[in-house]
């Protein structure tokens, strides 16, 4: 049975960069209109994984999910993986392989893994199960490792929370 951590790890926080407010379109709570996926460490694995279902507002072919939602869901189960290193990293590249229809109202499984680092850049995997285990989809990305503060700064500027990344010590 793997060991899965009770902490939630739906947002882009380290334990170096706080996170007041998380509106990711793929993780975040404070999104309403977002899937709010909700990723947990699995320590014996080294992995993040998410369990959920797809709504109708999901539908690419009918009964199944449009493929911009499933490359949705492997991007956040990949940058999950980022947390490991204990940095935030964006993607670069990543190549979706679309195995099976990924149908929607059934219970699926997202999964992250760490293949190698290499200085800032960060190769990771994922895939969607089934259930019954059956792959449905899975993908390769290259992220590579960022300083928020430096990178959001204009965006972030009189924000009374002293800016969406807060640095913690």
């Amino acid at each position: 049975m793997p060991t899965t951590s009770k902490r939630s790890d739906t947002g882009h926080e380290t334990k170096h960069h706080k996170v007041p407010k998380n509106h990711c379109f793929g993780c975040g709570p404070d999104n309403p209109e977002g899937m709010q996926l909700n990723f947990k460490l699995d320590e014996s694995r080294r992995s993040f994984v998410a369990r959920f279902k797809l709504s109708a507002r999901y539908v690419g072919p009918p009964g199944h999910a449009h493929g911009g939602i499933i490359a949705t869901i492997l991007d956040e189960a990949m940058g999950k993986v980022n947390k490991l290193r204990h940095v935030i990293a964006l993607t670069r590249e990543m190549k979706v392989e679309y195995l099976r229809p990924v149908p929607l109202g059934k219970t699926l499984i997202a999964e992250g893994h760490e293949k190698c680092v290499r200085g800032r850049e960060h190769i990771n995997i994922a895939e969607i199960r089934n259930e019954d285990g059956v792959v449905l989809a899975r993908s390769r990305g290259k992220f590579i490792a960022i300083d928020p503060e430096k990178m959001f700064k204009k965006y972030l500027k009189g924000k009374k929370t002293g800016g969406q990344w807060a640095r913690r010590s």
